[in-house]
């Protein structure tokens, strides 16, 4: 058995050693990461120093792209509001922020620089300042945008601080009622000056008081509704469920760009004091189901500094899997998030979580390529700051072979043997746990010190003709992810099978 998986893999690696043409690139990537453009503490130029000094060879930002978050009274919230900003792309430029990654990328040519915005679709609130329990949910349920050059792209992303994606409605008419003040204010205004000597109405002094103040209200109510369109999804409205994500999706990926899901399972809750006015509760509940209950994005952030379980075997991600391999659709691919905002966060630099992009040309295209394949893999560092390194995934059946975010076309009447390597960057060796995953089943488990391998000839594959196989490792030397090794076999015939749509 032992034998059948080393010849097999063998027959890979002459594969690879025949095409040494095609030079393959294993580039270090740190993926969300914010600058000073938006709520990071580093400036770009900064940033990319210090990625070069961490022999990083991407960096993907994900600068917030609208922070502006209204509480208003109904049914006049539109413009009886208060409303909280915080920097971001919107507030930056979105044209100034383009223009400011392309002149830093011509500074740093050994760094690819890649554009991208973290965007909130939607948060809606529940209780009241009355009653002590106004709460805001979801403010922290992002999508990452990443790929779009153009402003234009920007500009219409549904997202609830974006104006450029507000429409025309019921409520712009709402918005629109500090301007019948202006119909009053004149009046009295241009009425001081014609009819001075009646003396039915007040004084000049009071009347053009009066006017100067209805005009004052007007302006004041009128910039606060401003723009008088509203968003296509209320935040008084908790019954939306994932549609305005999925207007994001799909208007992003209709742009060209890459969604990821971001950081699903990280809890964020907090409390903040408005004086007599009460304390307002801000709270984003893990939710891992989106992945399910949204389609058409790209992947999800599967490894970053906090618990997650939608990678666990059998769980959301293979389920997915599984499903969408069936359904011929886009199978979600997993990066690795930094969720970089700057060094005076304990535990936290850019160099803490990578994602390993495997590709074929140094170029932002072929980057983004192999993103949206899955030739990826994720690793974070572990307690005794150690990186773990994957040497080698590879699967092998009838004569074909397959590597990270590939499909392997064989045969079913053959076993497929498995190769896996895992060692830590610096030599040493580390306790680890490996796991072999085949389509949500753990099928081979070692626990050891780094380095780790394993060659295994799978006779007990399903019958199944599509599967998946992923690998799994964690230890004190940090832990690694990757993406599948997808299999669709046949009868033998190669030519017969059908190609998964990625």
């Amino acid at each position: 058995m032992l034998l059948a998986a080393v010849m097999g893999c063998a027959e890979v690696a002459a594969a690879v050693a025949a095409a040494t043409v095609t030079q393959q690139y294993a580039l270090r990537s740190a993926i969300h990461v914010h600058s000073t453009m938006s709520t990071g503490s580093l400036s770009l130029e900064s940033l990319a120093r210090r990625a070069e000094e961490q022999q990083l060879d991407v960096l993907i930002l994900s600068e917030n792209l609208a922070l502006r978050y209204d509480y208003g009274i109904e049914p006049l919230d539109g413009f009886l509001k208060f409303h909280v900003t915080f920097p971001s792309v919107m507030e930056y430029g979105i044209q100034r922020f383009l223009d400011e990654i392309r002149v830093v990328q011509q500074r740093h040519s050994n760094l690819i620089i890649i554009p991208g915005v973290e965007v909130a679709p939607h948060y809606y609130w529940t209780g009241s300042l009355l009653h002590g329990n106004l709460t805001m949910h979801n403010a922290q349920r992002n999508l990452l945008v990443i790929g779009l050059e153009k402003a234009e792209d920007y500009e219409y992303l549904p997202s609830r601080g974006n104006w450029g994606s507000f429409v025309w409605g019921r409520r712009s008419v709402v918005n629109g009622l500090p301007l019948l003040l202006l119909g009053p204010a004149v009046w009295l205004w241009k009425f001081k000056g014609t009819r001075s000597s009646d003396r039915r109405w007040p004084t000049s002094r009071l009347r053009l008081g009066i006017a100067g103040s209805l005009l004052v209200a007007c302006v004041v109510l009128t910039a606060n509704a401003w723009p008088l369109k509203v968003p296509r999804y209320s935040s008084y409205d908790s019954t939306t469920g994932y549609r305005p994500y999925q207007a994001l999706i799909d208007q992003a990926i209709a742009r060209g760009a890459l969604v990821f899901w971001s950081m699903m399972e990280a809890r964020d809750f907090s409390r903040h004091s408005f004086g007599l006015l009460g304390t307002v509760t801000v709270k984003t509940e893990p939710h891992p189901e989106a992945v399910a209950l949204t389609r058409g994005y790209t992947g999800f952030g599967g490894v970053y500094q906090d618990a997650r379980r939608v990678i666990e075997p059998g769980g959301v991600w293979d389920q997915m899997l599984m499903s969408t391999v069936q359904g011929q659709e886009q199978v979600p691919t997993l990066i690795g998030e930094v969720a970089f905002h700057g060094l005076t966060d304990p535990g936290k630099d850019l160099d803490r979580v990578y994602t390993i992009i495997q590709t074929s040309e140094r170029t932002t295209a072929a980057i983004l390529a192999a993103l949206k394949a899955g030739r990826a893999y994720a690793v974070a560092r572990g307690d005794q700051n150690i990186l773990l390194r994957l040497d080698e995934f590879c699967l092998s059946n009838n004569g074909q072979s397959a590597r990270i975010g590939d499909t392997l076309y064989g045969s079913t009447r053959d076993p497929i043997n498995v190769r896996v390597g895992v060692s830590a960057i610096d030599g040493k060796s580390y306790a680890t746990k490996l796991r072999l995953i085949r389509s949500g089943r753990v099928i081979r488990q070692i626990e050891g010190h780094t380095p780790l391998s394993v060659d295994l000839t799978d006779h007990d594959a399903p019958p199944e003709k599509r599967l998946n196989y992923r690998v799994e490792v964690v230890g004190k030397g940090g832990e690694l992810l990757t993406n599948p090794i997808h299999v669709s076999r046949t009868d033998g015939s190669i030519t017969n099978a059908r190609r998964i749509v990625f």
